[in-house]
């Protein structure tokens, strides 16, 4: 008997657009919208794949590019080709991403705020800073849940297709790769991202990992850092015992 993972992904459709714009360096105001399409429907196939619970909201948001995407490739209309100015298709989902981008960057200001308990209680280590924690010379910056599906599609990428991506209940638990994720970490400070999901001999066994990965995460008992774009993504336990 087997069955099917459904976790919440805890981040927003919006935000997934934001983080392939920036991954591609893009100018917000003038999306290649076949390209970021294209990139956002690979990440809809791969959540899909692992079984993540997808919000409605990201099939929405799916629907509307390919709108976008069509009504570009449409030839322009009457009053344009006579010297007419119609609206780009893109503007009211830049607006939109502007929008959600400065609350969001509202979001974070305030929660980097200090808190009134914290300021006034001793609480015997400095507090932390909210940008990212420093790892010798480096500067290691949090990271969410895209980035770590990135770096996942990347090592299955060369891994046994053959083998499917449904769990079998009485081979693994769930609850029991979460209790081995937080006994690693407890023992180290912390660990690479391709060190939790360990060998690569057994595909069912590292998409077990990653879902426990992202369930930690998502009750934030663990937190993801990354050393630039392209550095090695490492995780800790959020609070450390």
């Amino acid at each position: 008997m087997s069955y099917e993972i459904k976790l919440d992904i805890f981040e927003g459709p919006l935000d997934l657009l934001l983080y392939l714009i920036r991954k591609n360096e893009i100018d917000i105001y003038n999306i290649p919208i076949a390209l970021i399409t294209e990139q956002y429907l690979e990440y809809l196939d791969m959540m899909r794949s692992l079984n993540l619970d997808l919000a409605g909201e990201y099939l929405v948001l799916a629907a509307t590019l390919i709108h976008i995407k069509s009504r570009l490739l449409l030839p322009p209309a009457e009053d344009e080709e006579d010297g007419g100015e119609g609206q780009d298709p893109r503007a009211d989902l830049v607006r939109q991403l502007l929008e959600y981008q400065a609350f969001k960057e509202a979001a974070l200001s305030l929660e980097a705020r200090p808190l009134l308990d914290r300021d006034v209680f001793s609480r015997g280590a400095p507090a932390e800073d909210p940008a990212g924690v420093e790892d010798g010379d480096e500067l290691m910056i949090e990271v969410g849940v895209f980035e770590l599906v990135e770096a996942f599609r990347s090592i299955i990428a060369g891994l046994d297709k053959s083998d499917d991506l449904v769990i079998d209940t009485e081979r693994m638990s769930l609850t029991d790769r979460i209790n081995e994720i937080m006994e690693r970490l407890s023992e180290k400070k912390q660990l690479t991202f391709s060190e939790l999901l360990g060998e690569r001999t057994d595909r069912k066994r590292i998409v077990y990992t990653f879902l426990a990965i992202l369930e930690l995460m998502k009750l934030r008992m663990i937190r993801a850092y990354q050393a630039g774009p392209f550095g090695t993504i490492r995780l800790s336990l959020a609070v450390e015992g």
